[in-house]
């Protein structure tokens, strides 16, 4: 192991170690190698791990012959690749993963930064507890990341959906019809769609943290054109690239949670987050609704956007990185500029993609999952359904609180609370449902059935809300039975996408990241398309027809989760054979 640190060009000559101790603490613990033996004490067996729904998916195309790299702990934070192989002598290695002839020995590894062959690869993990390893850090402390990070999807759902509370606003002042002013909620959700395709590899080359503060900060910008645009078609651009910018929250910030929180403790951690991209457009339409009320000014929405965004972006921005791959990317380089070693890489790193690859993977491979995989189709459809019919809320309320009680914006606002509530009824019970899922996990191996417990739970209250929607939309019923329908459909929300959320992650481990893109794709497209034709529906059909409508529709839909979780294996063995699990 070199102990010198020589100078470009120049020959390396002795460092007086007594004046760089760490470097001499540095070389006596590289010094030691991690053998079969020490491997099989960190729980390295011969039969590799399922991928973690986190691991990059960017640089493999089929099992990684170290997956547990970015979680596991080692004594020296190095693996010999030749152990490895050792090991796995039946795992392919990453020349075989990408279409070339199997490797050997002397061929097995590529010198990151000169472009040179080198000796056998050299893999970083972290140390044993490891200060830098997120699931080191003080718990308290990560339950605080987790909140900022649902807060930031809140901020960003939020956003979405402040145009609502003054539509009235916006066709009077550009003067335009009541379908364009819903165009500016929608267009801002077809951003969403969008923005993930970027956002989602580009933090797995240069991590979250620079992405969150590029995005959040230019989301944050773009809110000032917003505010000042002097015509439609500025709004409607400037709230498209809003949601563009502002969507690296909502297909990073499940990631960020996954990142602190070990498999054991995750459900929790997720069932909270779960309700963060529901909870926030209800909160849009009751804050600028009294803004509407109170003063009358469009711009002002936006100033309070800007404001709300620049906060979160402040908060994201000062979370240190928590992305493993990236942490030990950065430690990889660190190291090989202090000891010389330009073998000691990331499995990540010893393959350098071209940017064909990189776009098959984070653009097309969604795209085609959505062609040819009917089980991700059904559950994304289940989830798009209740995101749109939860949009669809935002404008049949203002229909039927209007004509029917004659309640203004900020009134109008204010139905939607009960939404919020049944939310919070939804996170009092996930801990139950994760407690009996853990209770699987001892007792046998769980499958990606048992996730959907709270989808047979939740399930019946969307069409239940729809209904009573429906029943008590008569003048002479007052306010309370229409707005209580928001908590059975605030509940069903909740406890459906927490579960559906994680059955397509526990089906397609290998493939989890490009699954979930799929989803937000499919269920950005939804809540686009709904609120451009609420409206009509209900002065077409009738406030009591047009809710009932969307709940037989619902009812239809409670079939999905209920015949996954029956005879979910076998459709998923006959329908989609290659990537579920």
């Amino acid at each position: 192991m070199p102990s010198t640190i020589p100078e470009e060009g120049e020959n390396p000559e002795p460092l007086d170690r007594s004046l760089d101790p760490r470097l001499e603490a540095l070389n006596s613990r590289l010094s030691r190698t991690e053998t079969r033996e020490t491997l099989a004490d960190r729980g390295i067996s011969e039969v590799p791990p399922p991928l973690d729904y986190n691991y990059p998916a960017i640089g493999h195309d089929q099992d990684p012959v170290f997956p547990e790299e970015y979680t596991v702990e080692t004594n020296t934070g190095l693996v010999p690749q030749t152990t490895l192989e050792q090991i796995r002598t039946h795992v392919s290695t990453t020349s075989t993963q990408h279409g070339g002839a199997p490797p050997n020995d002397n061929d097995a590894d590529v010198d990151v930064e000169k472009g040179g062959k080198g000796g056998p690869a050299e893999f970083v993990t972290f140390t044993i507890n490891d200060p830098e390893h997120p699931y080191n850090w003080n718990r308290i402390y990560r339950w605080y990341i987790t909140m900022v990070a649902s807060m930031l999807v809140v901020c960003v759902a939020f956003g979405s959906s402040i145009v609502t509370g003054g539509l009235g606003l916006i066709e009077d002042k550009y003067h335009v019809s009541l379908e364009v002013a819903i165009l500016t909620c929608s267009i801002m959700v077809c951003g969403f769609a969008v923005g993930p395709l970027l956002w989602s590899p580009l933090s797995e080359i240069i991590g979250r943290q620079p992405v969150y503060i590029i995005s959040m900060l230019l989301y944050t910008i773009f809110n000032i054109p917003c505010a000042l645009s002097p015509n439609i078609g500025g709004l409607l651009v400037c709230r498209f690239l809003c949601g563009v910018f502002s969507s690296s929250s909502l297909s990073l910030a499940g990631g960020t949670i996954a990142d602190i929180w070990n498999i054991e403790d995750r459900g929790m951690a997720i069932a909270y987050f779960a309700a963060a991209p529901y909870c926030g457009p209800v909160l849009g339409p009751i804050v600028t609704g009294w803004i509407n009320v109170g003063s009358g000014r469009l711009d002002l929405f936006f100033w309070v956007n800007l404001a709300f965004s620049g906060l979160m972006m402040v908060l994201m921005g000062l979370v240190p990185e928590t992305y493993a791959p990236v942490i030990l990317k950065r430690r990889a380089a660190r190291l090989r500029k202090e000891t010389g070693n330009p073998n000691i890489i990331t499995e990540q790193e010893k393959t350098k993609l071209t940017f064909k690859e990189i776009a098959q993977t984070s653009l097309i491979r969604p795209i085609t999952m959505i062609m040819t995989e009917p089980v991700l189709d059904l559950m994304c459809m289940y989830i798009v359904l209740i995101y749109a019919m939860l949009y669809a809320f935002f404008f049949a309320y203002p229909v039927i609180f209007t004509e029917l009680h004659g309640y203004n914006d900020g009134q109008i606002g204010l139905m939607l609370i009960p939404i919020l509530i049944g939310a919070g009824f939804a996170l009092v019970t996930t801990p139950l449902i994760e407690h009996k899922f853990k209770r699987i996990c001892d007792s046998r191996a769980p499958t990606p059935e048992d996730r959907l417990h709270g989808a047979l739970l939740g399930s019946p209250f969307i069409p239940i809300a729809l209904f009573i929607l429906g029943a008590t939309s008569y003048k002479h019923i007052i306010w309370v039975g229409p707005a209580s329908s928001g908590i059975a459909f605030g509940y069903g929300m909740v406890l459906c996408y927490y579960s559906v959320n994680n059955y397509i992650i526990d089906s397609y481990q290998k493939y989890a990241a490009s699954a979930l893109a799929a989803k937000v794709f499919l269920r950005s497209g939804g809540g686009a398309a709904f609120p451009l034709f609420t409206t009509q529906m209900y002065h077409r059909l009738g406030l009591q027809w047009a809710s009932w409508l969307l709940a037989f529709i619902g009812l239809a839909m409670v079939l999905i989760p209920y015949s996954f979780f029956f005879f979910g294996a076998r459709l998923r063995a006959k329908l989609s054979p290659a990537p579920a699990k």
